[in-house]
């Protein structure tokens, strides 16, 4: 899973990329502190693999990982070149899905580009941003497509769906609100509004010891999230800055001592597969141990596939067990003295934590 994260300057962005990544990327109190994309990569934390790896004793160690890529700030006009943002619109085109980081902190100490905190019109220029540079991309590919026409129908309904687009996204409304869900968009187009968007409310320490409802930009970046199709998260950037140096023991035991469910990554972790559709299946050996997004509803050849493409060319069958079936048996031998382990055929829908062999011969 490959995020990217975007945002007005001085909104904590940098900062909890930071925290995340624990890269020290630069972040400070003044608009495009970030000069060039920041990029990192995070291991995603799975306490089945952790088992797995106790009970297998694996030379090799594998989990499944997240990249982040954090861009400068954008202001108004970033897509005609204003600021810097321009120059890095093009670095989350690949990105599976966005982090719109919206400040919803009060720090006199903070500079604000618009001068003051307005969650809806902050989200509302970022967003227009993104919609201008797709409308840029649209107008692109229709006149492409038009010199190419030559009386193929194909052709023409396409560039009938993208001047419906384009109306679409003239009247200020993201791309991912387009259509419904048969609609496709040509994927040559790498849109950036029709990416799922995770909404990271930044607030502060206060307002999660008040009450995060307290808080009135919050509520504006939830409304503004039901509207957009999008998930929202709270987070403080600050605290999980505070957080990040500690060992795992001691995040984990602090966090536990405040309440609280897990740390802003876990909470992306968790918010970016739901958003995504996304699941893990299990590969566990002697030689390793290892986790393995996927989409829900892949059919076995095609996750035996990510594996090596091999696998899906030649697949027989997948020998599947469940990942509790397994633990509770303690190895793979018990668990198919008592049937457990399952042999499934070409149109078996993965399940998340699946701990699978696959059979194939090319």
């Amino acid at each position: 899973m490959k995020l990217g994260m975007v945002g007005l300057p001085n909104t904590g962005k940098s900062t909890l990329f930071n925290a995340l990544l624990g890269t020290g990327a630069q972040s400070s109190n003044y608009p495009f502190s970030t000069i060039k994309p920041n990029v990192g990569i995070v291991t995603v934390p799975d306490p089945r693999l952790d088992r797995l790896a106790e009970i297998y004793e694996p030379d090799k160690f594998t989990p499944a990982t997240l990249e982040f890529v954090d861009i400068a700030g954008l202001v108004r006009g970033s897509s005609k070149g204003e600021g810097l943002g321009n120059k890095f619109l093009s670095s989350i085109a690949g990105v599976d899905a966005l982090i719109h980081v919206v400040r919803c902190f009060e720090d006199e100490n903070v500079v604000h580009v618009e001068g003051n905190i307005g969650a809806a019109r902050d989200m509302e220029i970022v967003n227009l941003e993104l919609i201008f540079s797709d409308i840029e991309m649209t107008e692109r590919r229709i006149e492409r497509l038009k010199k190419l026409l030559k009386g193929d129908k194909k052709l023409q309904t396409e560039i009938d769906l993208l001047n419906q687009l384009k109306d679409h996204l003239e009247s200020g409304n993201p791309a991912r609100t387009f259509g419904d869900e048969d609609t496709e968009l040509p994927k040559e187009l790498q849109l950036l509004s029709l990416k799922p968007v995770i909404y990271a409310a930044n607030l502060s320490e206060k307002d999660f010891d008040n009450g995060i409802e307290s808080n009135p930009h919050y509520l504006e970046v939830k409304k503004q999230a039901d509207s957009d199709r999008a998930a929202v998260m709270p987070i403080c950037a600050k605290f999980e800055e505070e957080i990040s140096d500690m060992s795992p023991d001691d995040k984990k035991a602090f966090l536990a001592e405040i309440g609280a469910t897990g740390s802003g990554l876990d909470s992306i972790i968790r918010e970016g597969y739901a958003l995504l559709g996304l699941i893990s299946f299990l590969t566990a050996a002697k030689q390793e141990v290892r986790a393995w997004t996927i989409r829900k509803g892949l059919k076995a050849p095609a996750a035996a596939g990510k594996i090596h493409s091999d696998l899906e060319r030649g697949f027989i069958r997948a020998e599947t067990v469940a990942y509790d079936d397994l633990v509770a048996c303690g190895s793979i031998a018990v668990a198919k003295e008592k049937g457990l382990v399952r042999l499934e055929g070409k149109e078996y829908v993965m399940a998340d934590g699946d701990v699978v062999l696959f059979r194939f011969n090319v």
